[in-house]
């Protein structure tokens, strides 16, 4: 007989299973050797049913993780049956098609068993510091330049980790301590979240999640129909442009029907994939347009399988949002990050209040590999990503944030830690004045970095850039945000390029500002003058337009 839950248990149980996902993200930070998991938050952890349907995700979670980490665990499941995983098992995939789409994000799962029953899977998802082959750019033509493929196998069975995987990542990744450390940092939190989740389950006798899981998942799902159900039928179309490659832009569009209290998403039209590591493998661009739903629809309802199940996804072989093997991916945020402003273009005809204007993403990255030198000919091979984001568009009720990651929500990487592990000097890291584009709510502020190499050996950087070409639009009435920029040692450069510094070399980031919403002509005086006052805006006149 199935049990029942009343209102007060539920919320106990619901509160206890955040608190144990909370506890394990927040046990990745502290055992993690990157920068990118303790500095970034480049992360997520979740606790699925027995059969890879997200329950619950911690509160420190990438967007697109919620999305890719429970679908992962279904894949996982395909290639291990229930009946072939045992108890202290991990899983571990970073397979772009059945991960996250792109190599280094390394996914891990542990089956949970109780009575002997397989009843949930920890998992979770970190970007690793380094995955070997080429330096992450948008470079490469074909996923085996990109680095070490990871097939779904298990790095730990029964028990026993598998010393013969472990040496085989080692040799590949030029950060083996930091790549292997941030590995067990993940275990750390597997068997936190399934030791937590035991002991939930003896507090209050559940024998499996099945009840539990039901109740939660389908009262998220009645709630997501009930917020579809809201919006007028019909079908809507929006596309937008990428700086694509060489000043070649890529086209994405999207028709978007909602018919009762379902919406159906279909990326018909857009343009084919490239021979350039920009391609965004299905399983973000689900993700990602699952994201632009939700929060143009029922932002605060808990992210579980539930609100996803009302959403359907569709996209052409062979399209820039699902390439197809062995096309390659490494930078395939490039093309992600516009996904949900795409979902907001065509939701945005129809409820105009919940949408904002364009932001200064896709994020800016600059990546970093090379070799210490150790004064006798040799070194210490090093990689490093940093984070440094633009301005969020404006939108009915407020002003776009100035410098914060979306739809991603990855940190910007501090100097204080990038000129301790980089031989790096920061001129100056300050925000880019009129840079967010002018409205009645501004857009956010971009930010300039100034970076000098003081390194004895040559550096290889490259970037993720994005907005160079096309600027964040602004929306009813809003001004465009400014675009971004690259120069290095003065010069405007490609950023889709790899470049060497050599020691002294400068490199200049200007990241995009957000677009505006609104009329200029319609800001607040009071509003307009702290901007000026505050070195945000520096003219009056031209903000009005």
């Amino acid at each position: 007989m199935a049990r029942t839950f009343d209102a007060i248990e539920l919320e106990l149980l619901w509160r206890r299973l955040i608190s144990l996902v909370d506890e394990a993200a927040a046990a990745m930070v502290r055992t993690s050797f990157s920068t990118l998991v303790r500095e970034s938050y480049d992360f997520s952890c979740v606790v699925t049913d027995a059969s890879g349907q997200s329950l619950v995700q911690a509160s420190e979670s990438i967007p697109s993780f919620i999305g890719t980490l429970p679908e992962t665990v279904k894949h996982f499941l395909r290639f291990f049956p229930p009946d072939q995983l045992e108890p202290g098992d991990v899983l571990i995939t970073n397979d772009i098609w059945l991960g996250t789409g792109h190599l280094p994000d390394i996914t891990l799962a542990k089956p949970i068993f109780r009575g002997g029953k397989l009843i949930a899977f920890s998992a979770t998802t970190a970007h690793a510091p380094d995955i070997g082959g080429k330096i992450r750019s948008p470079e490469p033509r074909e996923v085996f330049e990109e680095g070490l493929q990871i097939p779904p196998m298990k790095m730990i069975a029964a028990g026993k980790t598998d010393e013969t995987l472990v040496t085989i990542i080692r040799k590949n990744v030029r950060t083996p301590d930091q790549t292997m450390g941030d590995l067990w940092a993940q275990v750390v939190a597997l068997d936190l979240m399934e030791d937590r989740l035991l002991v939930l389950m003896e507090n209050y006798g559940l024998p499996d999640l099945t009840d539990l899981a039901r109740e939660i998942q389908g009262r998220c799902e009645t709630a997501m129909r009930a917020a579809i159900s809201e919006l007028p039928d019909g079908t809507y179309h929006s596309e937008v442009k990428t700086d694509g490659i060489m000043e070649t832009p890529i086209t994405l569009r999207l028709k978007l029907t909602i018919k009762g209290d379902e919406i159906a998403m279909d990326f018909a039209g857009t343009d084919s994939q490239v021979d350039r590591a920009i391609n965004c493998a299905l399983c973000y661009t689900t993700a990602m347009a699952m994201y632009g739903v939700k929060v143009c629809t029922s932002p605060n309802l808990p992210n579980n399988e539930g609100a996803f199940r009302p959403i359907s996804l569709s996209a052409p072989p062979g399209c820039i949002v699902n390439p197809q093997f062995p096309a390659p991916g490494g930078s395939r945020m490039l093309i992600g990050h516009y996904v949900p402003m795409l979902v907001f273009g065509c939701l945005g005809q129809i409820v105009p209040e919940r949408v904002m204007a364009a932001c200064g993403s896709p994020m800016w990255g600059m990546n970093q590999s090379g070799v210490r030198d150790d004064g006798k000919g040799g070194g210490k091979p090093y990689a490093n990503m940093f984070f440094y984001n633009g301005g969020m568009g404006g939108n009915t009720q407020r002003d776009g944030v100035t410098c914060l990651s979306w739809p991603s929500n990855v940190s910007s990487t501090s100097i204080e830690i990038s000129e301790h592990i980089a031989p790096l000097r920061f001129h100056h890291k300050k925000l880019r004045p009129d840079s967010g584009g002018a409205g009645r709510h501004r857009g956010g502020l971009g930010q300039e970095i100034l970076i000098e190499s003081r390194s004895e050996t040559p550096i290889a950087v490259s970037f993720l850039a994005e907005r160079t070409i096309f600027p964040a639009f602004g929306i009813e009435g809003g001004k465009d945000g400014a675009p971004g920029e690259l120069k290095i040692n003065g010069k405007k450069n490609d950023p889709k390029k790899q470049h060497v510094l050599n020691k002294g070399d400068t490199v200049s980031l200007g990241t995009p500002g957000g677009g505006g919403h609104g009329d200029p002509r319609t800001r607040l005086d009071a509003a307009l003058a702290s901007d000026i006052a505050a070195g945000y805006v520096t003219d009056r006149t031209a903000y009005r337009g």
